[in-house]
């Protein structure tokens, strides 16, 4: 059976390629799931995504499965004890950052209906689907840059409108995959 023609960024890894091929791209419209993204996001600034991605076990571990509620209610308590966990990248800042957020996350679920609802509302809940034919990617974009804004305005922190175009990217409001790539929707 031939191998599917992927977007290049994923590579071999078998981490990578089962994120690129299951995840990557697919319109995400489960708060706790746009939670787990926005914190590894977050987590990910200055650093490689496969690193991330090979600590994301830990990160379900050390942020109570991604429950917005459990992690609101960390305290310094919690930043200390995850500053010894080797299972995620031991940044206070970004630690701090995810408890923050939470915060910030359910105050915008309460205002709003849902996080689903307002992030969708920034493109009318339909994805926006880029047809590239080669590997050149924006690190931002007017819509990155609108929403980075918001999310800034409204608390949160790690949210610069790069990570949070990574972020659009992982949650299939924009679909980036290559057109020649079998995830894109024009293959399917």
């Amino acid at each position: 059976m031939p191998v599917p023609t992927r977007c290049a960024w994923c590579g071999d890894d078998p981490l990578y390629v089962a994120y690129h091929d299951e995840e990557w791209g697919c319109p995400e419209r489960d708060d706790r799931k746009l939670f787990e993204m926005l914190i590894l996001e977050g987590a990910q600034a200055g650093l490689s995504w496969i690193t991330i991605l090979r600590k994301r076990d830990g990160y379900r571990r050390a942020f109570h499965g991604f429950d917005p509620v459990k992690v609101a209610a960390m305290d310094d308590g919690d930043v200390e004890r995850l500053m010894q966990d080797a299972g995620i990248v031991r940044n206070r800042l970004k630690i701090q950052s995810a408890i923050r957020n939470a915060k910030v996350f359910l105050q915008m679920q309460q205002q709003h209906g849902s996080f689903a609802d307002w992030l969708w509302a920034h493109v009318d809940g339909r994805p926006i689907l880029r047809r590239r034919d080669d590997e050149r990617v924006p690190a931002s974009t007017e819509l990155s840059d609108r929403i980075s804004k918001a999310l800034k305005k409204a608390g949160m922190n790690f949210v610069g409108s790069t990570v949070i175009y990574a972020y659009l990217q992982a949650c299939g409001v924009v679909n980036d995959h290559m057109s020649a790539c079998f995830r894109h929707p024009d293959r399917g």
